[in-house]
């Protein structure tokens, strides 16, 4: 299958967001969980502004959806985003981050925002 190529300017962009480590671990975790805002405040004990701040430059990249549930927004990876499949290769090289999900259930903080 042949690969989709993207222009240089737009994946240097691509590349600028991940280069961040808190939103390359957000994307890690949003590959295979969807999150909401106050999970990521307890994960990287910031302030909702700072997580929200993150979220938004995801998500006006394409990267990143969100849901609406009741009053809650849950986060998702948006895997048809012409630059999933750069992520994907990215995302390969770097440890599952699926530990921080279970460090906050040990903690009583993995919130389901329903």
């Amino acid at each position: 299958m042949a690969k989709t190529l993207i222009e240089i300017e737009n994946g240097a962009w691509v590349l600028k967001l991940l280069g961040d480590k808190t939103r390359l671990t957000m994307i890690m975790l949003l590959d295979s969980h969807d999150c909401c805002v106050c999970e990521f405040t307890a994960m990287f004990n910031m302030s909702q502004p700072a997580v929200s701040q993150h979220l938004r430059k995801l998500k006006d990249s394409g990267l990143v959806g969100e849901t609406r549930r009741g009053q809650w927004i849950n986060y998702s990876l948006n895997k048809q985003s012409v630059y999933y499949p750069l992520v994907q290769d990215i995302l390969e090289h770097f440890p599952n981050q699926d530990g921080k999900l279970k460090e906050l259930e040990e903690k009583g903080l993995r919130i389901s925002c329903e």
